[in-house]
């Protein structure tokens, strides 16, 4: 048994989230960049579920990977609403500040000033209607826009999260097949099973002794 659990845990170290431990990390960084506060409070729940989800490969409990695998689920739901607020998919609109900071802050993207090949121009002077503690700036000559920047970080994650689960629902059939056998044999109750008995051919008889 010991032997079929190193080698599940093995199998599970080659398809450890190592990747996506890094690619969620880079999002994260660059989400507090831009004090998106929604996608940072998210990010840090992918990040803790999916410890769980490898520490329960690696332990040996499916309860931790079957909720590895359900996070999965809405973690993919979560970055396909984030496409369609970049994409402005029905009434969605990527300037709202509700949904991505919890109107706590102004909603920018770190990408919308730094992406590639963006010249950010600052404006001289500011229109009056503009907030006396923001800056107001021309941004021109990005190679590629802010929002199809972050729709392109949410299709990797989907990707990601795709194969995530996938992985959970092959470790949790792995440790079910694993523990049905293990039943099969008779568990832990090494005592239970006792082999037949041979009898003997030997009658013994009465021996009386004489005073």
């Amino acid at each position: 048994m010991e032997h079929k659990r190193r080698e599940t845990a093995e199998k599970g170290s080659s398809l450890s989230p190592t990747t996506i431990h890094i690619s969620i990390l880079e999002r994260q960084i660059f989400d507090f960049l831009g004090y998106q506060w929604a996608p940072i409070l998210t990010n840090f729940i992918h990040i803790i579920t999916v410890i769980l989800g490898l520490f329960g490969t690696v332990q040996f409990r499916p309860r931790y990977v079957t909720g590895y695998a359900v996070w999965m689920v809405l973690w993919v739901t979560w970055n396909i609403f984030v496409i369609c607020f970049y994409l402005e998919v029905g009434d969605l609109s990527k300037d709202t500040d509700l949904i991505m900071t919890f109107n706590i802050s102004m909603h920018r993207s770190w990408w919308m000033e730094n992406g590639p090949g963006c010249r950010v121009t600052p404006v001289t002077p500011p229109p009056s209607w503009a907030p006396e503690d923001h800056r107001y700036i021309s941004i021109a000559g990005c190679v590629l826009e802010y929002q199809y920047v972050e729709v392109a970080h949410s299709s990797l994650q989907i990707i990601l999260a795709l194969a995530g689960f996938i992985y959970a629902c092959y470790v949790v059939k792995l440790i079910s097949e694993e523990e049905d056998s293990f039943d099969f044999i008779g568990g832990f109750d090494s005592y239970g099973y006792q082999g037949p008995q041979k009898t003997s051919h030997l009658q013994l008889q009465p021996m009386y002794m004489s005073k």
